[in-house]
């Protein structure tokens, strides 16, 4: 997480799973489409406990270990009915979202600060400022983990935005929403294209969003300097960074968008920032009362209230989806992808959904879905849904609508193991958090510049190779699809980067989707498979097993819903 919590929680990796895949991508970005944006100024200050008086604090905090997830990322963050919910978040996600700075601003502290992660749920009244909310936060912090921190000011890169000649941007007619949404996606056949609608945006929620949407692009955070006051309307259309390599005059970088679309520039620099610096922290968090289950009991599953589903346009099956509160809209859906998002499965791989038909993946469904959500007031955003609260639902409807009954069951399947050829991997500074980000190193060098068929780098820090290995399926989740063993032998941690082609880009009518060799071969476009680059950059090997994994196991499913 790149922003503060209330930001940018709320079912971000859905959107994106609906926005890039269908865009053929695999990036980092955490698109925060339907959401409204919070500021993330060059001058904000650091929000901090106040010290005449006691600070204010939940009632009682049910603060437990997240259960692990393919694709862990935090949500939630918001105060619905009186609970404080976040999911999988790490503590510099909380610190981050308690202080009201990006992550990146969270500096030192150990080396698990990034990779653990914690569940919260607390009680607080309904009625609670999203400023109380942060002093609560900062208040359980320093109960819960005993975590102590101090402000300062550091020299950070970040991404400048700035007027560039005339803005083209529309003024806002009232107060405006504050959000982006997504448009539907490129046609088939197409230039693959990323194209947004804003309403009511100041230049402070523009940058965040920028930085929200762009990922692929922007790894570092945006800040606004344009020096423009009020909210404005504007359309931005650019092309995934995954899809620079195809020909057409419409291919065009997040970074010539905003240039030519919006009259407005980002250029990278250091400038001073606000950051909080982490002096002490315990990483078990202390003992919850006993009186949590009594005081928090679970909440009743979550479920819509409301939902229509009817076929898709025939000529209209691309994949899309917006969050917006409680009101979920999906366009081009197979069932086969609702299955895998609603029990957190890899969409890529067949082999983790068993006995299903063929009609699984080539009927289309529509579906407009509400659940209850309260409404915003006194000018707060309504509550967003967690990745769990989603979870459930789309589990619930599909259960309800297409009488589906299924189990998990462990069958042996295909996996990959992590072992080591030649290792060429640089000793890691113990004292650095353990980190794996998408884009350059210290030393700013950046292959996908020259070469975009490149369409992913990662750079690790201080990362254990059995992290690394519980890692791949999210780091590159269109070649790994259940959690890769390691048998490398290696202890301690390394610092490496990674550059390798998407799943996506190596798919084209001469060959298979992904094509790893033996690390010898070349491609005459430059791509290069997650195998070859693991093998020829760090000098491991992933070799395949069979070997027993948790997999759905379909008992019984309908083609058609119920009616509605």
């Amino acid at each position: 997480m790149n922003r503060p919590l209330a930001a940018i929680f709320s079912l971000s990796a859905f959107l994106s799973m609906f926005l890039f895949l269908s865009a053929c991508v695999i990036t980092f970005a955490r698109a925060a489409f339907g959401q409204s944006a919070q500021p993330a100024s060059a001058d904000s200050q650091v929000q901090t406990q106040p010290s005449a008086t006691r600070p204010p604090a939940f009632d009682i905090a049910d603060v437990e270990v997240s259960a692990p997830r393919r694709f862990p990322y935090m949500s939630g963050g918001d105060l619905r009915g009186g609970r404080y919910v976040v999911r999988d978040a790490t503590l510099v996600d909380l610190i981050s979202a308690a202080y009201g700075l990006d992550a990146d601003n969270v500096l030192g502290g150990p080396a698990w600060l990034e990779t653990d992660r914690f569940d919260v749920i607390a009680k607080a009244s309904p009625v609670t400022s999203p400023d109380a909310l942060k002093l609560m936060l900062q208040s359980l912090l320093a109960d819960r983990f005993k975590l102590v921190v101090h402000p300062d000011s550091k020299p950070l890169q970040v991404y400048l935005l700035s007027v560039n000649g005339k803005p083209k941007l529309r003024e806002s007619s009232g107060s405006g929403s504050g959000s982006c949404q997504p448009n539907p996606p490129s046609p088939p056949g197409s230039m693959p294209q990323i194209s947004v609608t804003c309403h009511g945006m100041t230049m402070d929620a523009l940058a965040g969003a920028l930085h929200d949407m762009a990922g692929g692009y922007l790894d570092r955070p945006v800040v606004n300097s344009t020096g423009l006051d009020g909210t404005y309307d504007m359309d931005i259309i650019w092309t995934p960074r995954g899809a620079l390599t195809q020909e057409g005059s419409d291919v065009i970088t997040i970074f010539d968008a905003v240039d030519k679309q919006l009259g407005l520039k980002l250029n990278l620099q250091k400038v001073a920032r606000p950051v909080i610096v982490v002096d002490s922290v315990n990483e078990k968090p202390t003992a919850n009362s006993p009186e949590v289950a009594k005081i928090l009991p679970p909440a009743p599953p979550a479920a819509f209230d409301v939902a229509v589903i009817k076929p898709t346009n025939p000529d209209n099956t691309n994949l899309f989806g917006r969050i917006d509160g409680g009101q979920l809209t999906v366009q081009g859906a197979t069932l086969k992808f609702l299955i895998n998002f609603a029990w957190d499965l890899n969409p890529s791989d067949d082999e983790m959904l068993v006995n299903q038909p063929k009609w699984i993946e080539a009927d289309h469904w529509d579906i407009i879905a509400k659940a209850d959500i309260e409404a915003p007031t006194n000018g707060k955003r309504a509550p967003q849904l967690t990745q769990e609260d989603l979870e459930q639902m789309l589990r619930a409807l599909l259960m309800d609508r297409f009488k589906l009954q299924a189990h998990m069951e462990e069958r042996p399947i295909s996996a990959y193991t992590l072992v080591a050829d030649k290792p060429k991997l640089a000793p890691g500074d113990a004292t650095d958090r353990t980190r794996c980000v998408e884009g350059p190193g210290k030393d700013g060098k950046d292959p996908r510049i020259a070469n975009p068929i490149l369409g992913r780098l990662l750079t690790c820090q201080n990362m254990s190779m059995a992290q690394f290995s519980g890692m791949l399926t999210a780091l590159a989740s269109g070649y790994i699809f259940v959690p890769v063993k390691d048998e490398t032998g290696l202890t301690g941690g390394y610092d490496f980067t990674l550059s390798f082609s998407t799943a996506g880009q190596l798919a084209n009518p001469a060959r298979p989707a992904v094509a790893p060799t033996d690390g010898n071969a070349s491609d005459p476009s430059g791509a290069i498979s997650l195998l070859d680059a693991i093998h020829k950059q760090l000098g491991l090997k992933l070799v395949k097993q069979i070997r027993p994994a948790s997999v759905l196991v379909i008992d019984h499913i309908e083609q058609k819903p119920t009616d509605n």
